[in-house]
């Protein structure tokens, strides 16, 4: 299989960041076979989207939107930055709000992001993600999955853990669903292993979101 080459555009996001995605992007092969083939599934709805001149809708959806979700969500979203694909928004939902986990958050900034919260104080702060200085930062907060931003029709819902894929039986509006399930880095919570387990799920998803958009 020929690897995707990143866009010329993508040496406009923070060094750190790209060297991150970089190495990310040579871990293709370790991803299974089964779960290539559902991953390709979501890259074939992005492309037929993007190929009618179409916005291409990705939500991602867990039970609390606090952690698997906000992380897909936002790696999803650099990853089409990353290979200079017009036309891309991610969204994230839950079956019911809480806070998008500040635990998630800091592996995020690990990676090279700049995260800002609008209130820190707030039990459900917005934050302002940044993949440059130049560019127009995603905002990220907890939500219900049909709740604005959120697109409530045509879109494709990605279920990222079992419980929300078991208790949303249907999933209003969307075009596809698709279930690429992660595990929980909560269970390492108030642990010596928090940070650790918390960037290996970062590492996954990144790796696989940069797998799908690699096909579109």
């Amino acid at each position: 299989m020929t690897v995707k080459q990143p866009s010329p555009s993508a040496s406009s996001l923070y060094p750190e960041l790209l060297r991150y995605l970089d190495e990310r992007a040579t871990e293709f092969e370790a991803i299974p076979g089964d779960r290539k083939a559902e991953l390709a599934q979501v890259s074939e709805y992005v492309r037929e989207r993007l190929a009618k001149s179409e916005q291409a809708k990705l939500t991602f959806i867990c039970t609390h939107n606090s952690r698997r979700s906000h992380l897909s969500q936002i790696w999803a979203q650099v990853a089409a930055e990353y290979y200079g694909l017009v036309g891309v928004e991610t969204f994230s939902g839950g079956t019911e709000a809480t806070a998008f986990n500040p635990r998630a958050v800091a592996a995020m900034q690990r990676c090279g992001l700049k995260i800002v919260a609008d209130d820190p104080s707030s039990t459900n702060p917005r934050y302002s993600v940044y993949t440059s200085d130049s560019a127009t930062p995603q905002v990220c907060f907890s939500k219900a999955y049909g709740d604005p931003p959120n697109p409530s029709k045509g879109y494709c819902a990605v279920m990222t853990c079992s419980q929300a894929d078991d208790a949303c039986p249907l999933v209003m509006g969307c075009d596809l669903r698709m279930p690429i399930r992660y595990e929980d880095p909560k269970v390492a919570d108030d642990t010596e292993f928090e940070a650790q387990r918390y960037d290996e799920r970062s590492a996954q998803i990144c790796s696989e979101m940069l797998y799908m958009m690699s096909l579109v």
